[in-house]
């Protein structure tokens, strides 16, 4: 076992048996992979929940799952967790479920249970239907959406809509000039930022191409600037910050993560209804929810440019914040480690006081 620590925990600390967790995530931890996961895993820690973190190198090869199968018992059994968290569904929440009898938090985020155009038809309904088995063997499930929710077939009613959290430290407003000039962007230019990541056409980049292009045609030059998961994770608050508007145009989505990192550096955001973001951008001005259609993109899109300022985004996201989410996560594995085992929480003045490091298997 390797610790990657934020720093040691505190042999002064309060506490007989902290709640001790395994999150299982999918991929390497490495880069942008699950970054939003890997971030509650440390808001978790932040929070007195002692974290270890169990990195599902495969999901395809049978031969590797199998491997992996046996890896996670093997983590199970030396380190003793009250809870399992399953960080998506399909194949990670069901080799969860297959690997213990311990109770089981699985947290579904779009994908699981969405259609994916850029996933098989064979493949699509293989994963949507691990997914719902995997619901029968769990303690609590977690969707960072109420039309996710919609989609389970067993434990809607019991189902906690939770969206992942933003770190408010990280992401927060910059100013615009400094941040371009550390990128090395015109001062001048009209900047709309798209996050196209690893699947550009579930994220909708020829429709935005196209609005783009429409935009032009109304207000004159415009500069698309198009991510493909190259940014360092921790340099996308400079890129937030530096452009005019985020653009949104993916065909499914949970609780898209860039929307609420924006929002937190009051960039403004045109979008197509998908996943959370009407919730997210009620109240928020300028941003604009339109139509997937490229010329309602390109009108919104060349509207809120041309105004050049930044939004409210910030004063609204505050619910979203890393610190609010992880608490409620939290009271999620205390509830389920006080039937299973005899601990005491951390209180939350101990928890703010508690030095914590999380361990990677």
């Amino acid at each position: 076992m390797e610790t990657h620590g934020i720093a040691p925990v505190s042999a002064t600390t309060p506490v007989e048996r902290p709640v001790r967790v395994i999150a299982v995530i999918p991929g390497d931890g490495t880069g942008s992979s699950m970054i939003f996961a890997r971030r509650q895993v440390e808001s978790l820690c932040r929070a007195g929940i002692e974290m270890g973190v169990f990195y599902l190198g495969s999901r395809t090869s049978p031969i590797r799952l199998l491997r992996e199968w046996r890896r996670l018992r093997t983590v199970i059994e030396e380190y003793r967790p009250h809870v399992l968290h399953a960080h998506y569904g399909t194949v990670t929440a069901l080799l969860c479920a297959l690997a213990t009898t311990l109770p089981l938090v699985i947290t579904f985020r779009g994908a699981d249970l969405n259609f994916d155009p850029d996933a098989s038809a064979f493949r699509f309904v293989l994963g949507y239907l691990l997914s719902q088995l995997s619901v029968l063997r769990s303690s609590r499930v977690i969707c960072v959406t109420s039309r996710l929710r919609e989609r389970l077939w067993q434990g809607k009613r019991t189902a906690l809509v939770l969206p992942t959290g933003v770190n408010m430290n990280l992401f927060q407003p910059q100013p615009k000039e400094l941040c371009r000039d550390l990128i090395g962007w015109d001062r001048n230019e009209r900047i709309v930022l798209f996050n196209a990541g690893k699947e550009p056409r579930t994220k909708g980049l020829d429709l935005v191409l196209a609005a783009v292009k429409i935009a032009r045609r109304r207000i004159g030059p415009v500069r698309l600037v198009v991510t493909r998961s190259d940014v360092p994770p921790d340099q996308m608050p400079l890129y937030l910050n530096a452009a005019d508007c985020l653009l949104l145009a993916s065909c499914q989505e949970g609780s898209p993560n860039i929307i609420k990192e924006a929002l937190a550096c009051n960039l403004p955001i045109v979008s197509v209804d998908v996943g959370d973001v009407p919730e997210r951008l009620r109240g928020v001005h300028p941003s604009k929810i339109v139509a997937r259609d490229p010329y309602e993109i390109a009108c919104a899109l060349a509207e809120i440019v041309s105004l050049g300022q930044r939004s409210n985004g910030r004063e609204i996201v505050q619910d979203c914040s890393e610190t609010k989410i992880a608490a409620t996560v939290a009271d999620v594995y205390r509830s389920i480690a006080a039937i299973t085992d005899n601990y005491r929480a951390v209180s939350a003045r101990e928890a703010s006081d508690t030095q914590c490091s999380i361990t990677q298997f």
